[in-house]
């Protein structure tokens, strides 16, 4: 379902507010967004879930029970690793998904006007009321 024009305006709007309040932020969004898990992981994972299977295929031929359970666990953890973000990402963002503030550096996005969000709902409910 398409957008109106006035909802694409007011959705315009939020992201340059977005920009001009906090572009660090607003930039590493978008980086995380476009990159998402990173190649290395992937190609390492990939990797180690190809070599788990072909141990499970020469434990099949084998009949070693052992090493076809040794190669399923690392067929397993290699597309688990493939999947998973690094650590070092999620170090930089809270529980709650905002991002953590460095240590010894004040928090940068508190203001005294309030947050992004319950700005942007006074801002909606103000037109809200000026419309009716």
């Amino acid at each position: 379902m398409a957008l109106s024009e006035h909802e694409e305006a007011l959705l315009q709007q939020m992201e340059e507010a977005l920009y001009a309040e906090d572009p660090r932020f607003a930039s590493r969004i978008e980086k995380t967004k476009s990159r998402g898990v990173g190649r290395g992981r992937v190609v390492i994972g990939v990797v180690a879930a190809v070599a788990g299977l072909a141990l499970v295929v020469v434990s099949a031929m084998s009949s070693l029970i052992w090493l076809g359970a040794i190669g399923f666990a690392i067929m397993v953890a290699g597309i688990v690793y493939a999947i998973t973000p690094s650590k070092t990402k999620l170090a930089a963002v809270g529980s709650d998904g905002t991002p953590k503030p460095r240590a010894g550096r004040p928090n940068a996005g508190a203001t005294k006007h309030g947050t992004f969000m319950e700005r942007m709902e006074e801002r909606w409910e103000k037109r809200r009321r000026d419309q009716w």
